[in-house]
């Protein structure tokens, strides 16, 4: 019998067995941000110990970083120490490191795969728990804690626990304005926030298949907010025509010998999965969250579904839920008021993102009392669309344009919802405070959705606003 891409890298890195069931793994690619870093670099020093592989460890500035200024130094005393660690660290250790104006600087999980890093058949760890991002490239990649940074650059080991894999199999054609958030957002409302606990996630079937690589990124991204560390789909001829001229990806001769190694990582035919999900989606409408977690979410010209209707263990929370975001149970999401829109994150920040709320954006103008944001997840992000004009577009339409960074998506810089604002974001959590204030209200949403809601000044079916133009 064959074997699934996870177990093939798995393998791979694997040192050895550890006992009580752990293995030793080896971490093919080390992504380091300001944020988990600066202890884990100062435990190093505490121990005399050198980083193991500096030219395998990558770092970037980006939840702290200010999104309108990034002038030296930052108005927040923290953030500024925060930016001088890892400068400091990096420079120390021999570590590449990519900060605002040097062309590549970006949220982690936008700007690595652009630079090439992420690949096929590696395992890559970071600092962060949307590290299952990089998996859209076929890759093991999943988020680890300061301790395990520490670990990780004085080993490139780490101890980890092999997960199960759950086959998700998603079939039918997506309908108009449907894309890879509203399907991910269906994939946990479906199996549930912690369906995915002790699984890595293997999306396949036709529908990813169709989807083009910055589609899987979105994909792959949330699949921890199902509670799967690491998801990822199987390398294909997009994959190579994606990585094809990169900066870090191999080129020339190099660059064939590797592509007909990665296509050796994909799950083989007659693999074997511990569980099996087959979905259709070719019905799916457009998804929102009303709640307070991602899997609380419905399609836009669904209702808000009655606590009753909630299994038992999820009734108090879906009254909570519903208190804290002023929803009706039995009534749509869509005539809700919207004060701020957040377009960007390492969800949906990228080109393609861009590109389809900028189509939106050239319908109008923000509505009167509506503050609405455009953050490219990288300088390359923001470069491209400057030069396809959809910065313009926005502008115009009266989005504010910004610098990349993590920006609204979780507060960590001057981007943050005021008291009782209700923002539809194109981010990957609506936790409470998760935008920067107890009383925020975040609504998760498409890029397609975010901008409709920005010109309609309240929760709208972009399919109605755009009628025939899909």
């Amino acid at each position: 019998m064959g074997r699934n891409l996870l177990a093939k890298v798995w393998d791979l890195h694997r040192v050895r067995d550890l006992p009580g069931g752990a293995t030793q793994l080896f971490i093919g690619l080390h992504l380091i941000h300001e944020v988990t870093s600066p202890q884990a670099f100062e435990a190093l020093r505490e121990r005399g110990l050198k980083v193991a592989r500096p030219d395998l460890t990558f770092a970037v500035v980006d939840h702290v970083v200010p999104t309108d200024d990034v002038r030296r130094p930052l108005a927040d005393p923290l953030a500024e120490e925060m930016f001088c660690a890892i400068e400091d660290n990096t420079a120390a250790c021999g570590i590449a490191f990519f900060p605002p104006g040097c062309g590549s600087q970006g949220v982690i999980h936008v700007a690595a795969p652009e630079l090439g890093l992420t690949r096929p058949g590696l395992t890559i760890a970071c600092g962060d728990s949307h590290t299952s991002t990089h998996g859209a490239l076929g890759a093991v990649a999943f988020g680890i804690g300061t301790s395990q940074v520490r670990d990780v650059l004085a080993t490139q080991c780490l101890a980890a626990r092999r997960p199960k894999v759950r086959r998700i199999v998603l079939t039918g054609k997506l309908g108009p304005w449907v894309a890879a958030k509203d399907v991910i957002l269906h994939i946990i409302r479906v199996l549930g926030v912690k369906g995915g606990v002790g699984f890595a996630y293997e999306l396949a079937g036709p529908v990813v298949e169709r989807m083009g690589i910055e589609e899987r990124l979105t994909l792959c991204n949330m699949g921890i907010e199902g509670g799967a560390r690491i998801a990822y789909c199987n390398p294909d001829e997009k994959t190579f025509a994606y990585l094809a001229g990169r900066r870090y990806a191999p080129d020339g001769a190099d660059f064939a010998a590797a592509a007909a190694w990665w296509r050796t990582m994909a799950s083989d035919p007659d693999a074997s999965f511990d569980d099996e999900v087959a979905l259709d989606v070719g019905d799916l409408a457009p998804m929102v969250t009303w709640g307070i977690t991602p899997g609380q979410a419905i399609a836009i010209d669904e209702a808000v579904p009655s606590p009753s209707a909630c299994p038992g263990p999820e009734r108090a929370q879906a009254e909570e839920a519903q208190d804290f975001m002023g929803v009706t149970p039995g009534k749509p999401l869509t005539g809700l008021k919207v004060n701020v829109v957040f377009i960007g994150s390492c969800t949906n920040g990228r080109l393609s993102d861009l590109r389809v709320a900028a189509r939106v954006a050239r319908r109008g103008r923000v509505a009167p009392g509506v503050r609405a944001l455009v953050v490219p997840g990288s300088e390359r992000v923001a470069a491209q669309a400057e030069a396809e004009g959809l910065a313009d577009v926005f502008r115009r339409a009266g989005f504010e344009w910004r610098l990349p960074g993590c920006s609204m998506c979780l507060a960590m810089n001057p981007d943050r919802l005021r008291a009782g604002e209700l923002c539809v974001a194109t981010s990957n959590r609506n936790f409470k405070g998760r935008q920067g204030h107890p009383q925020g209200r975040t609504v998760l949403a498409g890029p397609a959705m975010a901008a409709a809601a920005a010109l309609a000044g309240e929760i709208v079916d972009i399919r109605t606003m755009m009628g025939a133009d899909a």
